[in-house]
């Protein structure tokens, strides 16, 4: 695991300035490799490359990057792993031809090789693992830029400067692009609107203008002539101004696979789970550092423990965070399930105080506006396992594949009851609702709730019921409700601001615009799962846990993505997946051998904190300052009044509105620090 960046540029300078530039540039992405930097340039054709190392493979010299292809042809950075080079170093030296001399034991060098003898398409389809790659080929002049097929590590490519003076820059992470020093590139206002709508800012955009991210599956070629700057992201495939961008892996092709050759025995799928799963669990687990999980006490992170103790010689080293707030604290259930595995189960305890002290660092963490709130608690855990282990396990990815979240379950339910009525009638049904106020519908749900056993009733019905009633005044269809429950602030533009007199939004898009594959996606859910795991999966789950993780300098695999795995689980048909009102069935079929039902069958919860509580009450002060009338008007960004009013009603607490007034903390956080 590590980071790189790089540059390309028409400038006639020395290799001494290019030096300074790329060793600024590595340096603020230290945390992603803390153990050696490297630079190389070609200075003919003015590219330069740096890298930041952490050992995880091959600790010696001989892993060191940039490297060099055994003829010399090929200069690559890479930040990854590949979790078969052995396998592949094997079929390397089958041919006797390759006359393959290893310099060391590193899968960057397996990779380079591998490159040379079979060329990069079919090198990348033999990779199993995570990766993001900067390929010079000294021969044809190209730089191919390269990410893995789900998205688990970043990669940013854009200009900086302009007109004859721009530069290409790429890197691991914004902040690398942020050190070059003609960066001066303005936020866009179409990236601020779509992370306004999902709080996080989606692929191919990023924060900035002309700065963007490469989709997941897909490779970016640039020719031998430096291309022009553009202002729109390319969507593959494209040709635009000497650049070629495609995709060398498809999520949609593998939906569509799995359509065609479903598991139709409940047995042979079962079976089959467990083995490949097990066999990604093995691959992922292999490192020259210490190697842990997190472990929840959920179906994903226990299934994942689970065969990872199977499998080893000695107590797996477990991590877990609790919370003294008893509904959000998880810790228990992780506890148990560690105790009944026999792992060596590490848990920290983490006061509010704590918790919130991580809050400050978090523009600086994820270099862009990011407001998923579980990034806290992920920071955390990532921090108490580095002081153990340097290769954290997760269970992440498991909901997108094996149907996980809860509008899976309830999204298509609410649909089939509502469906019927035409759009008028829902659209009345939903001003109704909205007239009743919500101190109404509170009380309503409290004489409910106490004839209902148990802790099943409904909590905070009367801001449930007002923000079913926006959505059905807006929703059409299914589609239309999915993208609902996923946008955040429903209507964006009435609260991002544009950039001065006469500009106008163009039609921004996100990948959930996209044409759904061809088979594979006729069922709600499915659309859903394919939709997250297009979308919410790269751009929130693996960006959190990615830049959460590497601030601590710990890498963290997801046996979930083995894209063998991903295959398999979209081969299984829905009823495998979703069963008696309960997602992720086969996988809970899996871990019942080797953990009891009764310590897992319960309510899914998120790993979140208290932030709602904590605006009203420690955070006030702070939160007040960057929502002031004054400076939002001031800064220009968004208008005040429709967010100055959803603070009022949280601060009454009349309305629930964390999640949205987080998203606008977080972009006010990061302009403070780093925009």
């Amino acid at each position: 695991m590590c980071g790189f960046a790089g540059f390309i540029t028409a400038k006639n300078t020395t290799f001494g300035s290019y030096e300074e530039v790329i060793a600024r540039m590595t340096s603020a992405i230290a945390h992603r490799g803390p153990d050696s930097a490297g630079i190389w340039a070609d200075s003919v054709a003015g590219l330069v490359l740096g890298h930041r190392r952490l050992s995880i493979l091959d600790l010696t010299v001989t892993g060191h990057q940039p490297m060099h292809s055994a003829s010399g042809r090929f200069v690559i950075v890479f930040n990854g792993e590949i979790y078969n080079h052995q396998e592949l170093r094997a079929e390397l030296e089958e041919n006797a031809a390759l006359n393959n001399f290893w310099l060391g034991q590193s899968d960057t060098e397996i990779l380079l090789a591998g490159i040379e003898a079979w060329g990069l398409g079919q090198t990348l389809s033999k990779l199993v693992g995570m990766f993001a790659i900067a390929l010079w080929d000294r021969e044809e002049k190209t730089l191919t830029l390269v990410r893995d097929r789900f998205g688990e590590k970043p990669l940013y490519y854009g200009w900086v400067g302009s007109g004859s003076n721009a530069t290409f820059v790429f890197g691991s992470e914004l902040k690398a692009l942020r050190s070059h020093p003609d960066f001066a590139n303005s936020v866009s206002r179409e990236a601020l609107a779509l992370y306004m709508r999902f709080t996080y800012v989606p692929a191919p955009h990023s924060i900035y203008q002309n700065i963007f991210k490469l989709e997941p599956g897909c490779m970016l070629t640039l020719g031998d002539v430096l291309p022009m700057p553009l202002s729109e992201p390319m969507r593959p495939p494209a040709k635009c101004s000497g650049m070629f961008l495609r995709r060398w892996w498809s999520l949609a092709d593998v939906v569509q696979n799995g359509a065609q050759n479903q598991l139709v025995d409940e047995s042979d799928a079962l079976q089959a789970l467990e083995q490949h799963l097990a066999e990604a669990v093995q691959l992922q687990s292999l490192a020259d550092v210490p190697v842990g999980a997190f472990l929840s006490g959920g179906v994903d992170s226990s299934t994942i423990v689970a065969l990872m103790q199977k499998q080893a010689t000695r107590p797996v080293k477990t991590f877990t965070v609790g919370f003294e707030e008893s509904g959000f604290d998880e810790s228990p259930h992780a506890r148990a399930v560690a105790q009944h595995l026999g792992t060596e189960h590490t848990e920290l305890f983490v006061t509010s105080a704590e918790a919130q002290s991580v809050i400050p660092l978090l523009p600086v963490i994820f270099d862009e506006p990011f407001a998923d709130s579980s990034q806290i608690p992920t920071h955390l855990v990532c921090k108490v396992a580095r002081l153990q282990v340097s290769v954290a396990l997760s269970g992440d990815a498991g909901d997108e594949l094996f149907g996980g979240y809860g509008r899976y379950l309830w999204g298509a339910s609410i649909w089939s009851r509502l469906d019927w009525l035409p759009y008028p009638v829902r659209k009345l049904l939903g001003v109704l609702i909205s007239s009743v106020p919500v101190a109404c519908w509170d009380a309503l749900s409290r004489e409910v709730n106490a004839l209902i056993p148990g802790n099943q009733g409904i909590s905070r019905a009367g801001d449930k019921a007002h923000k079913l009633a926006v959505r059905l005044s807006r929703v059409r269809s299914m589609d239309d409700l999915y993208s609902s429950l996923v946008s955040e602030w429903q209507d964006p533009y009435q609260v991002v601001k544009l950039a001065g007199s006469g500009a106008t939004f163009s039609s921004t898009k996100s990948l959930l615009d996209d044409l759904l594959p061809p088979q594979g996606a006729d069922q709600h859910q499915l659309r859903m799962m394919y939709r997250d795991s297009m979308t919410y999966l790269p751009d929130d789950i693996l960006c959190k846990v990615d830049r959460a993780a590497m601030a601590t300098s710990l890498e963290t695999r997801m046996p979930f993505l083995d894209h063998r795995v991903a295959e398999l689980a979209w081969k299984l048909p829905l009823h495998m997946k979703i069963r008696g009102n309960q997602g992720k069935w086969a996988l809970r079929q899996v871990l019942y051998k080797y953990v009891p039902r009764e310590l897992i069958d319960r309510p899914k919860a998120g790993f979140g904190v208290p932030v709602g509580q904590w605006l009203r009450g420690p955070l006030r002060d702070w939160a007040e300052s960057l929502l002031a009338e004054s400076r939002l008007r001031a800064e220009g960004y968004f208008y005040p009044s429709p967010i100055r009013s959803k603070w009022v009603e949280h601060l009454s607490g009349r309305r629930d509105h964390t999640a949205s007034l987080w998203t606008v903390l977080m972009f006010q956080a990061w302009l403070d620090e780093v925009g």
